[in-house]
């Protein structure tokens, strides 16, 4: 009859061979910084810097926006009544808003 010792793989009976082992798996789901948490910040990380540029892709047409609002007071005004409903003294303004069934 054959010992238990004798049925486990020579190379896990290698000392260096259980330190790899148990150092990969402490890595790997134990640590602070385990694999698990290192991919899922790499993800946020790709989303953040996606975001990043979205934003500053927004803020440079905007400032173009408003370079050409300042440039012509035709534009300034109707952007001020279409925005922000802004009207002179003597008219009135009538919103139509679509109901959606």
């Amino acid at each position: 009859m054959l010992n238990w010792v004798d049925k486990i793989p020579s190379f896990l009976k290698n000392r260096y061979a259980i330190s790899l082992i148990v150092f990969a798996l402490w890595m790997t789901f134990f640590d602070q910084n385990d694999m698990i948490s290192q991919i899922e910040l790499k993800a946020e990380l790709f989303k953040l810097e996606q975001d990043q540029q979205y934003y500053q892709e927004q803020i440079v047409s905007i400032r173009e926006d408003l370079e050409e609002l300042l440039a012509d007071d035709f534009k300034l005004e109707k952007f001020a009544r279409e925005k922000y409903f802004m009207k002179h003294e003597n008219e009135e303004i009538f919103v139509f808003v679509s109901e959606d069934d």
